[in-house]
């Protein structure tokens, strides 16, 4: 089998190729040229590009190489320093709105996220607090800034992960019987990882809990994920500790009971105390079971016996750390881009936990009006009329409609 070329180091491409590269990764279509995505970032790119390289019509603006370098902006010359300029020239643009300064920031900051994974940056420099201190408060005048997942997007997606478990299964029930141990443990696991992202989609397509009460958030002790001693699948609940600081029972409705039921079946947790979405990671898996098991002594041997170092884990009642947050955010991302999703957002590229929230919340007051929906939410009546004044709005203008076509009838 041939093998993909290695992605170049960060030395031998320049930031021009890197956009390129990462337009062809978002867009769609042969080649990934197309897209509404991919035309924004594009323009938003070039604007960055021309200000690292100081043509933004500013004779005291000369670029982020230092004055005594004769050269193109390269990755070195990038950190959250620059991002915060960066944030600050988008801020001084009188014409722009607020909400419009946060949207151009977000494309370069999904270019930056990108180049990490890639390997080109060390760190996503623009995320960080120091970056985005200099943008302006959101005026909140653009609702579509909020990603909110739409009926057919969550149809795509959860679909998705369910044939990708059902064609997990079938693969590990097809094995021949005389296949290689290791192999049927690997196929095994694909199944557990499956079944784990499954649970994760509906969940956060459903309930609509915030994924910082749903998962660990590493600077927060209290914060460590929902274990499975949390869950009652019979009564269609779960603990979590809310944003208010305190525990609550949220609400399990029917799609996500069968999901999660068929989850603990395949991976049948030791105990109570297990996480119900734990990492797969394999650095972060091999740690632990080396610190765990060091007393025995020949680890390495026992862990040869094992395909996946998470398998070991299991067996042994090691218990993994939960996925973090940004951990959901990474998964969503693979799983959105493999189930080809169709998303036009201009902050994001893939189906974000917070627009699965935002989505259940649309059904619940269309459907059953805004105090229903807060208590649901968790969240003030106040506040879930703000955020969905869209609908209200519509509604408004649906009777207003209605009331003119009475008069023009008469």
């Amino acid at each position: 089998m041939e093998l993909a070329p290695a992605a170049p180091r960060a030395d031998s491409i320049s930031l021009a190729d890197s956009f390129e590269r990462y337009l062809q990764d978002k867009g769609k279509g042969r080649g990934g040229d197309g897209g509404n995505y991919r035309r924004n970032a594009a323009r938003e790119l070039k604007r960055f590009g021309r200000w690292a390289a100081g043509d933004c019509g500013r004779n005291e603006w000369t670029g982020i190489v230092p004055d005594d370098v004769d050269r193109d902006p390269t990755f070195e010359d990038l950190d959250e320093r620059v991002f915060r300029a960066y944030a600050r020239h988008l801020g001084s643009d009188r014409a722009l709105k607020q909400n419009t300064i946060h949207t151009y920031y977000h494309y370069i900051s999904a270019w930056c996220g990108w180049c990490t994974n890639e390997g080109y940056l060390e760190g996503h420099y623009a995320r960080r607090a120091s970056a985005t201190a200099p943008l302006p408060d959101d005026d909140g005048r653009k609702p579509g800034d909020q990603q909110i997942w739409t009926p057919q997007q969550r149809h795509t997606l959860t679909r998705y992960v369910d044939d990708r478990v059902t064609d997990a299964i079938e693969t590990y029930r097809t094995l021949p019987e005389d296949v290689d141990p290791l192999d049927r443990q690997r196929a095994r696991y694909t199944i557990l990882k499956a079944a784990r992202d499954r649970a994760l989609v509906f969940v956060i397509a459903y309930t609509a809990v915030r994924v910082g009460e749903l998962l660990r958030d590493p600077n927060d002790p209290r914060r460590r994920g929902v274990q499975w001693g949390e869950i009652s699948l019979d009564d269609g609940n779960m603990d979590v500790y809310r944003k208010k600081q305190q525990w609550d029972i949220a609400s399990l409705p029917g799609p996500v009971i069968a999901p999660l039921r068929n989850y603990r079946t395949l991976m049948d947790p030791p105990t109570v105390q297990w996480p119900v979405f734990p990492t797969f990671d394999q650095r972060t898996l091999a740690t632990l079971v080396r610190d765990e098991l060091g007393e025995q002594g020949a680890i390495d041997d026992h862990r040869d016996e094992y395909a996946r170092d998470f398998l070991l884990a299991l067996d042994e009642d090691i218990h993994p750390p939960s996925i973090t947050t940004d951990g959901a955010r990474s998964i969503l991302q693979r799983l959105s881009e493999a189930a080809e999703v169709d998303i036009e957002h201009p902050k994001h590229d893939y189906l974000a936990p917070h627009g699965g929230r935002r989505g259940m919340g649309e059904i619940l007051v269309r459907g059953f009006g805004y105090t229903v929906a807060a208590r649901y939410l968790d969240s003030s009546e106040k506040m879930i009329r703000k955020r969905y004044s869209h609908i209200e709005a519509d509604e408004l203008g649906a009777l207003a409609t209605e009331a003119i076509n009475e008069i023009d009838s008469i």
